[in-house]
């Protein structure tokens, strides 16, 4: 069987943020492909799931929110990140996605901006075999691999990505596009 992205959102991402788990329901369980939400989903899982998953989508939205506007668009979608959560995040055509599978990394794709939610799930599917990274530890709880458009970050939950560290995540998602931009253009230049 060849990998398969599982998880919420679109397929053809320009942002995806992967999570160790999925939300512990049937619907889950069953799930082999990414799709979209659909009618209210989100605030299901968080009735059914609690409060953690409920931060991961309030977290998702203030990360999209708060990502450089000259590269994103999302901020400029909804008039906040609340109203951006219900109206377009994971939905079809959000160019979102929440994967609860291992990676998948189109190295030439560089449009595409992977996270990872947490260094421990980080380190496990390295460990596991199931991601192929060559990160920089920039400290305890961010690495970057600028190859691949991948970013490790802190979990989505209020204390452990406090809005200080998700300024701190845009500002690491700038410096990758500026130095994919950088590598773009010298390759460019090269010809």
């Amino acid at each position: 069987m060849s990998e398969q992205l599982i998880g919420l959102g679109e397929q053809a991402f320009s942002v995806a943020v992967y999570v160790a788990k999925a939300p512990p329901m049937p619907y889950f369980a069953t799930l082999h492909s990414v799709e979209p939400v659909i009618n209210e989903q989100i605030n299901t899982i968080n009735q059914h799931c609690g409060n953690g998953w409920r931060k991961v989508f309030n977290v998702y939205a203030k990360v999209l929110f708060a990502l450089p506007s000259e590269y994103y668009s999302f901020a400029k979608q909804a008039a906040s990140w609340q109203a951006y959560r219900d109206t377009f995040l994971l939905q079809k055509n959000s160019k979102t996605a929440l994967l609860f599978s291992a990676p998948i990394i189109n190295a030439t794709n560089k449009n595409q901006l992977h996270i990872i939610a947490g260094r421990t799930h980080a380190k496990n599917l390295l460990q596991q075999g199931k991601l192929n990274a060559q990160f920089n530890w920039l400290d305890d709880e961010f690495a970057i691999d600028t190859t691949n458009n991948i970013i490790v970050c802190p979990y989505f939950d209020y204390r452990q990505l406090s809005n200080i560290k998700i300024a701190r995540l845009s500002e690491l998602v700038a410096k990758l596009k500026t130095s994919n931009k950088k590598c773009k253009d010298s390759t460019w230049r090269e010809f």
